[in-house]
């Protein structure tokens, strides 16, 4: 079973998500400590949703503290992601 982060300072929609078989830590406001590695629903700050993406990361790089150098020889860019909400008859067959 999934835990989430929910981000909320909104008791229904705690109930509603949990009436959906949906629950987890609940937090009013979200810091990248508290996202970082997690499955989260709620309103997410602009700041939070921009990564450094390391494409040739090795796997012995994993976890660890790299330097700049390290970074630039991996390849280390920012991405920035963009949510939008799709129509719903995208999704109908």
């Amino acid at each position: 079973m999934t835990e989430y982060l929910i981000v909320t300072r909104h008791a229904g929609a705690v109930e509603w998500l949990r009436l959906q078989g949906i629950t987890g830590e609940v937090v009013s406001h979200a810091t990248a400590e508290n996202v970082s590695g997690r499955f989260v629903i709620g309103a997410l700050p602009l700041h939070l949703i921009t990564t450094i993406d390391l494409p040739g990361l090795s796997a012995e790089q994993r976890g660890q503290d790299l330097t700049p150098e390290q970074m630039d020889a991996a390849g280390a860019h920012l991405t920035t992601y963009k949510v939008a909400k799709e129509p719903e008859e995208r999704y109908h067959v």
